[in-house]
């Protein structure tokens, strides 16, 4: 049978849009973007303008479109890897994959994947954004290769169709009702699911983290390389854990920073329930920084004690839902919802602190007209929403029951008022044809070369999370636990100034192999 290869129409747009959304990238663990057609699948003519290409074979390193803002030396190309595993002679997607080549060759021992979170974050955006720190830090010891999963940035796109309603963040996300009801969250979900059975097609239904590993692993073969290091991050640990698993003789130097509970009865359902609780985890470290004096000077200052600022937080998203407030985006209010999903953003990094202190003062002010950040200021692309859901729906059978979620979230609005919606209702409650494939169990068996770092107070895959990957892994790995909060540990700024005893320590292992002889606290 002839190859039939099916490629992406991939403008340069792709790449900034999966930029933009980066940082709002949590539906499972994280959000994401991209764009296709009819059955599914479009038509391009590679990489969104890179210069590269592969068929099977070894890499042709190119250009990469001005839209990624390359990092001197990163180059782009494009990897043909099969719509269908079970299918190999099938249509053909193309995935957008990147590297930065060690300018050291004398001291070059491999190549390290940087793995994205998400679903639906972009390899080649935070190989853009974290390459030049990643190779001063790592001195030339790896080529640094990225590559956007099928679904997102550069690479093949699904689409589901949305209604423009349907695809905001925080109605996409499900919060709940002013009064707690989920019914409109229920309404809305089966929308969404019935829009992505009717318009989908192959495409969304090949968005799988199965069908990810899978796409890695003729990356390793397309490179030539005999073994992969990794650096993944957040919904990326999982992938690389399940890499681990399934090609155990591949790894080299596995570094899993931010990692969920990778039971397979709590997969996607359990992470977005464990959200909830890193909120509450994580909340004291914003209402710290909003009750400091120091933030008097800059009109940020919410209240006198973190107590305080708590109960004003709560306060304010409950008179929110009351009455909303008109913000600087026509037809986009300042709900209660969208206000805790501000919160909930503005919780992964410090450096967003004074983004919602000022919205809530902003809120707080009569005559003020609060500007909403930029992920509440508009509808995602579709494809966006498409890889969001898709991946979490086509990788686990989802509870169905409405009356459960409903009691589920009556819990949470007081367990954990802070967070509130995790437990909602998705699209993956209705999804068509449920899970694509059975998720994998992980287990302590394969080579002991896995170091974990993970932050106590982190708002998205919490500490506890973490501890259940670590346990699944057993002898396998080491565990870095660091005192601070965020989401993210390793080079959490773009310069690399983050924990300096988990830097050194996820450093040391990848430049020399030596890991903490047992579980450590930085």
């Amino acid at each position: 049978m002839t190859t039939r290869r099916v490629r992406t129409a991939l403008a340069a747009s792709a790449f900034a849009s999966a930029s933009a959304s980066a940082s709002a990238s949590v539906f499972a663990v994280s959000l994401s973007l991209a764009a296709l057609a009819s059955v599914g699948v479009v038509a391009s003519a590679g990489p969104a303008g890179a210069t590269g290409n592969s068929t099977g074979g070894r890499i042709q390193w190119g250009e990469c479109p001005a839209a990624v803002k390359p990092v001197e030396g990163q180059r782009c190309a494009g990897l043909s890897v099969p719509l269908d595993y079970a299918d190999p002679t099938g249509p053909r997607i193309e995935l957008a994959v990147s590297r930065l080549a060690s300018t050291r060759p004398e001291a070059r021992r491999g190549t390290l994947l940087v793995i994205p979170g998400g679903p639906g974050s972009s390899g080649v955006q935070r190989l853009a954004q974290k390459g030049a720190a990643l190779a001063k830090e790592t001195d030339g010891a790896y080529d640094l290769v990225a590559f956007d999963p099928r679904g997102v940035g550069g690479s093949t796109k699904a689409r589901c169709g949305l209604a423009e309603q349907d695809r905001w963040m925080v109605t996409l996300r499900s919060w709940p009702g002013d009064d707690g009801s989920i019914d409109a969250n229920a309404e809305r979900a089966r929308r969404i699911a019935d829009a992505c059975a009717r318009d989908g097609g192959p495409m969304l239904r090949g968005l799988t983290t199965a069908n990810q590993v899978r796409d890695m692993e003729l990356l390793r073969q397309a490179l030539g390389e005999e073994k992969l290091s990794a650096w993944a991050t957040s919904y990326g640990t999982y992938v690389a854990a399940r890499y681990a698993q399934e090609h155990p003789g591949r790894t080299d130097r596995w570094v899993l920073d931010s990692s969920a509970d990778p039971d397979p009865l709590r997969v996607a359902y359990g992470w977005l329930a464990d959200m909830a609780k890193g909120a509450e985890d994580r909340f004291p470290d914003f209402a710290a920084w909003a009750s400091h004096p120091d933030r008097a000077a800059e009109g940020l200052r919410l209240a006198d004690t973190p107590e305080a600022v708590r109960a004003l937080v709560l306060d304010l998203a409950a008179r929110l839902d009351r009455a909303p407030r008109a913000t600087a985006v026509p037809g986009a209010p300042l709900t209660g919802a969208a206000f805790r999903q501000a919160l909930q953003v503005a919780l992964y990094s410090d450096g967003a602190f004074p983004g919602f202190a000022r919205l809530a003062a902003q809120a707080l002010d009569p005559r003020g007209v609060p500007v909403l950040p930029p992920e509440l200021s508009g509808a995602m692309p579709d494809e966006a929403a498409a890889v969001t859901v898709g991946v979490v729906c086509n990788d686990v059978d989802w509870p169905r029951s409405v009356p459960a979620y409903a009691r589920a979230v009556a819990a949470d609005r007081v367990r954990h008022p802070t967070g509130g919606m995790p437990v909602n209702i998705t699209p993956c409650a209705f999804w068509k044809g449920g899970a694509v494939e059975k998720p994998v169990r992980l287990t302590d068996e394969g080579p002991s070369n896995i170091l974990m770092i993970q932050n106590l107070r982190d708002p998205s895959t919490p500490h506890s999370s973490g501890l259940r990957m670590r346990k699944a892994l057993g002898d396998r790995a080491r565990m870095v636990s660091v005192d601070r909060g965020g989401h993210g540990v390793y080079l959490v700024s773009a310069g690399g100034a983050g924990n300096a005893c988990g830097d050194r320590t996820v450093t040391r292992f990848l430049l020399t192999g030596e890991r903490p002889a047992a579980d450590i606290r930085c």
